[in-house]
């Protein structure tokens, strides 16, 4: 059915030249062939893309006919898609820097009636939101507005804004959830233990706000930081964050002699931040300079290297750098 469909595609795209003819996600079809499930080579996926690359071969002319595609997985790819004559233009398109949200602000902020001038609020919003998408920033200044419609503002304040990137990043707050006073002491001094050591630490991001109201997803409490927008990290800096990661967790430990369950995500965390430092970028003087991949190209269920090498790194990152990682947070909290 898949490959009837591209066929049919393509000679209708023949039919309408001159066209352009864009294909969206095209992940969900051009998937690497040897990343599939299918032991046989025949599955309906694989005959789609088979049909696909058959269109786009040159044999059959495009003459007029200008094929687009776009993905946010380029890495799983099938590489006969990207081969000359096929997708060979590619374009990347990364996520924002902060000097381009700050402009995308402005474009939407320019739309709403506001309680200051549009250039005073985008460079702080630009700030609070690294990471987020095009979309992303739309949706927080849509959210701003609605907030200050449903508190009966005239105009759209600060703290409007301020709601609107906490929904988004945390989702929108529980009022009603059933924790009980004990569970509310614990997620606070949870959250202050991140507060503490964080403001302690060299390498890491200022505090914001804290908040232990829990929200839609999943989140019981969570610290909002001024974050730095950087593409190389320090080993210093990667521990300093570990370190702040593990801040609730040793709070709990100190103050009721008992950890919870609310350290998941700083767990999380914290081991990711171990293995790829020593499996990665060879930050570890016992296993060296190397960078290992996951799994084998061919071979998805296998690791590519030894057992043995493999315990040491979890030696090195669990044992080693998750201990030390610890230890250094209880000595911050227990003294501040």
């Amino acid at each position: 059915v898949g490959s009837a469909r591209v066929r049919d595609l393509f000679d209708q795209a023949r039919k309408s030249a001159p066209c352009i003819l864009y294909v969206d996600e095209i992940d969900a079809v051009g998937r690497s062939r040897q990343s599939g499930a299918s032991v046989e080579g025949t599955s309906e996926q694989e005959n789609t893309l088979n049909q696909l690359l058959v269109e786009m071969d040159g044999i059959n002319p495009l003459e007029g006919v200008v094929v687009l595609a776009s993905t946010n997985r380029v890495d799983i790819l099938d590489q006969a898609l990207l081969r000359p004559g096929r997708f060979d233009r590619q374009i990347s398109i990364d996520l924002p820097t902060l000097p381009e949200r700050k402009a995308i602000f402005e474009v939407y902020l320019k739309k709403i009636l506001l309680e200051k001038s549009f250039e005073e609020y985008s460079g702080r919003l630009a700030a609070l939101t690294p990471g987020h998408s095009g979309a992303d920033i739309a949706n927080v200044v849509n959210e701003a507005a609605l907030h200050a419609a449903r508190e009966q503002g005239s105009k759209v304040t600060e703290d409007d804004f301020e709601y609107a990137i906490e929904r988004v990043i945390a989702g929108m707050q529980k009022k009603n959830s059933a924790l009980s006073s004990e569970e509310r002491e614990v997620i606070a001094y949870h959250e202050a233990g991140h507060t503490i050591v964080g403001w302690l630490l060299e390498h890491t991001d200022p505090v914001l706000k804290v908040s232990i109201v829990p929200r839609t997803k999943g989140i019981l409490g969570f610290a909002q930081y001024l974050p730095m927008e950087q593409r190389l990290h320090t080993k210093e800096q990667l521990f300093d964050r570990m370190t702040l990661a593990l801040g609730g967790r040793a709070a709990e430990a100190i103050t009721f002699r008992r950890i919870t369950t609310g350290a998941q995500d700083d767990l999380l965390k914290v081991t990711d931040m171990a293995y790829k430092q020593i499996s990665e970028y060879g930050m570890s003087t016992k296993i060296g300079n190397i960078s290992l991949p996951v799994t084998r190209p061919l071979e998805p269920s296998k690791r590519f290297y030894s057992n043995k090498l493999a315990k040491e790194i979890d030696d090195v990152s669990i044992l080693g750098m998750g201990s030390k990682s610890l230890y250094n947070t209880v000595y911050f909290v227990k003294n501040d």
